[in-house]
């Protein structure tokens, strides 16, 4: 079985990919020791750019190794494309005056939710429009060698519902099957979701470039 490293501690993360992998006999495993490296600053400007620094900067630490990192985030049209690249720490303004080195932390997801809710106040259901984005970067030995990007249409309801998910999944209802994120098994979130469909391309690619599970990847051009 083809084993990919993923670079995150995110539990929920970890879930996604592994029922996006799981049919395709891939185990995804973390890498090792990870909680003992150092963080990669998340300060680019766009989904790509975090996603290709993380996957380059992790990569080191698993020499020979394929690293897949992603960034992911919310677009909220109503709110101009917040919280964007800052959907993980989309709470910590709120914590500047009694907190000012929390400015770049990441926040509770709880925090980060009540925020949102708090910005659409009073912006009717069908302009409460978003979108989840997830890009890919796939790495070796510091250097990326593709990038993917996967996108899921929704709304942003008024309360949350469902307790499966993690981050601003109990607020973000998917049209298609009328249900939120939060609500969805493991196997309909790698179906429906951001990650499962920028996964889905990263497994294409993964399948041209070494048909054989154990034929080593080619470098690319």
């Amino acid at each position: 079985m083809r084993r990919i490293l993923i670079a995150t501690s995110n539990p929920g993360k970890l879930r996604d990919f592994a029922g996006a992998a799981a049919p395709h006999g891939i185990e995804i495993g973390g890498i090792p020791n990870f909680s003992s490296l150092p963080s990669v600053v998340e300060d680019g400007l766009t989904f790509e750019d975090n996603a290709r620094k993380k996957a380059e900067e992790y990569s080191r630490h698993a020499p020979g190794k394929i690293v897949v990192a992603d960034d992911s985030g919310l677009e909220v049209d109503a709110l101009n494309g917040a919280p964007g690249v800052h959907s993980a720490r989309y709470a910590a303004p709120d914590l500047f005056d009694v907190q000012p080195h929390l400015a770049d932390t990441n926040t509770d997801d709880d925090a980060n939710n009540a925020r949102v809710l708090r910005e659409l106040r009073g912006i009717p259901p069908e302009e409460r429009t978003a979108r989840f984005v997830c890009v890919l970067a796939a790495a070796r030995d510091g250097k990326t060698l593709a990038t993917f990007r996967g996108t899921a249409e929704g709304l942003i309801l008024d309360a949350p519902r469902g307790t499966n998910g993690f981050g601003y999944d109990p607020l973000f209802y998917f049209p298609q099957i009328q249900k939120t994120f939060a609500e969805l098994s493991a196997e309909e979130k790698a179906l429906y979701s951001h990650r499962g469909a920028a996964f889905r391309q990263f497994l294409d690619w993964c399948s041209k470039q070494f048909p054989d599970a154990h034929t080593p990847l080619r470098p690319l051009p």
